[in-house]
């Protein structure tokens, strides 16, 4: 990116629909319109990669790093679209659309995709479409309908937990699964060829005007997934699949006692041996879905907190080294570019920023943790900041900007703003006070959650690490995205250069 420009982080479960959470239909649509004339650049989302209810809903944890997440599936695009009938549709619950019902969403959805598999499955062996998308994703689509396939028929049960046949991945006894398993396997194949279809036309309609879309790339994959059961040797697992270590950061701004991930951290010499050929496969994928990737975790890249497994906490952990200098030369020599987003936060140290600067990756300020007694020196304050970076008001990880002035930031961070604006400063104003602050900044991305346009509460904060309930429900309803908050969003990119018109 080498002009400047604006955006807004918003994840897809965010957006208005009326079936329980955000989907990729008419309101991810009304709301491409609102970016178009906010005069935006960006659309920042959180993985697109599925979600389970038996960890908290996370976009983070999931059971593929590649596949799609069905709960985003539109059914009104699958009616237009004539996968199912106008009448599937039914009548839906009264649900409160400022918070997402993830439990009513997967059972309204579930029924839909059986009504669709129904009414389509005898066709698909003859659909062009379908067996094209077979083939294309097939590098780990296979495995990870499989693996769903032998997961459902035990009931859920831990890959790690399955017969040692299927834990350990004999030929015979996954031929004999996928010959049994069958139906299963095209039904969790299907899902995913309509997630990918809808995906590529919302990116479509976002390019149409001219919003490029960046995604996010969590650094880890969740044990019990679909990478890991058909990859154990990219990990550091024993030999009945379980982690020896686990990933987490050490004690830091949000939590005293660190964060216990809990993900299963590489082995990375294998995977420097093989060429990183994973990852070169993994970023190709997510370079097709998104026009930026943010890089999750980045430092882990240079050296990671590596936790022995069984601990309560991540105090007791180590740093380890990774090679990511090897790692972002065998991606460079893949890619003509890599228009990535390295997200630097938590504990940097040199080589950390050596790294990200050596590879031409724009890094990130957040706005929140500039203020307080060391502003002069602090890295997030906009007079340190410097053109090849992303200034966030705040992140997914944040309070809201109102939030945290009125609760997080104390007295102390209160008159440090203040005197930094030189005025006073109600707290009603904290918000667009640290989106002007963004948007003059010399940084050429200047991004914003949902929440800080809208001057929203502690009440519709996204996340709160270290923290599993209560999480990633906060919605935005379509009578918000207003033609005056566009106006005023859009005087303000226009005044500070970063309007696309």
């Amino acid at each position: 990116m080498h002009r400047r420009g604006a955006g807004v982080l918003l994840h897809v479960t965010s957006l208005p629909s009326p079936y329980g959470v955000g989907d990729m239909g008419p309101g991810a649509r009304i709301f491409l319109d609102f970016l178009k004339k906010a005069g935006q650049s960006f659309w920042q989302i959180l993985p697109l990669t599925p979600t389970s209810p038996f960890i908290g809903d996370s976009p983070y944890s999931s059971d593929s790093a590649f596949a799609g997440n069905a709960l985003l599936i539109s059914p009104d695009i699958l009616a237009e679209d004539n996968w199912i009938e106008a009448s599937d549709l039914g009548r839906t619950a009264d649900l409160d659309p400022s918070c997402a019902a993830y439990p009513e969403a997967w059972a309204f959805k579930e029924r839909l995709f059986a009504a669709a598999f129904a009414r389509s499955g005898p066709a698909l062996p003859h659909n062009a479409a379908f067996q094209r998308f077979l083939r294309d994703e097939d590098h780990w689509l296979a495995d990870y309908c499989l693996f769903k396939a032998i997961k459902g028929s035990l009931g859920g049960l831990m890959w790690t937990s399955w017969p040692r046949e299927f834990r350990d991945r004999h030929p015979e006894a996954l031929a004999e699964c996928r010959e049994n398993l069958a139906q299963r396997i095209e039904k969790e194949a299907f899902i995913q060829f309509l997630f990918f279809e809808q995906w590529e036309r919302l990116k479509d309609y976002a390019a149409k005007r001219d919003i490029l879309v960046i995604g996010d790339a969590p650094i880890y994959v969740t044990l019990d997934s679909a990478d890991v059961w058909a990859n154990p040797g990219l990990f550091k697992l024993t030999s009945e699949g379980c982690p020896e270590f686990v990933a987490g950061v050490p004690p830091d701004y949000f939590s005293e006692t660190g964060q216990l991930w809990g993900n299963p951290v590489y082995d990375w010499p294998v995977h420097q041996n093989q060429g990183f050929a994973w990852w070169i496969m993994r970023l190709s994928h997510s370079l097709r879905l998104y026009d930026f990737v943010r890089l999750d975790h980045f430092r882990g890249f240079c050296g990671y907190w590596e936790i022995p497994a069984g601990e309560k906490t991540a105090v007791n952990g180590h740093w380890a080294e990774a090679p990511g200098t090897e790692l972002f030369k065998a991606l460079s020599g893949h890619f003509p570019s890599l228009p990535i987003v390295a997200e630097d936060l938590g504990v940097i140290t040199p080589d950390v920023r050596e790294l990200r600067d050596n590879c031409g990756f724009p890094g990130m300020k957040v706005l929140q943790f500039a203020f307080g007694p060391d502003i002069g020196e602090n890295p997030d304050a906009p007079h340190h900041h410097v053109e090849n970076c992303a200034v966030y008001t705040g992140t997914h990880d944040n309070n809201t900007t109102l939030g945290w002035f009125l609760r997080d930031a104390g007295e102390a961070g209160r008159q440090s703003l203040r005197k930094y604006l030189n005025r006073d400063l109600p707290s009603q104003d904290a918000p667009w006070a640290l989106l002007r602050l963004a948007y003059m900044s010399v940084a050429r991305m200047a991004m914003a959650p949902m929440q800080d346009l809208l001057g929203l509460g502690y009440e519709a904060r996204m996340n709160t690490p270290s923290t599993a309930q209560g999480n990633w429900t906060w919605r935005v309803e379509a009578q918000a995205l207003t033609e005056d908050l566009a106006a005023k969003i859009k005087a303000l990119t226009i005044l500070y250069g970063r309007s696309r018109d």
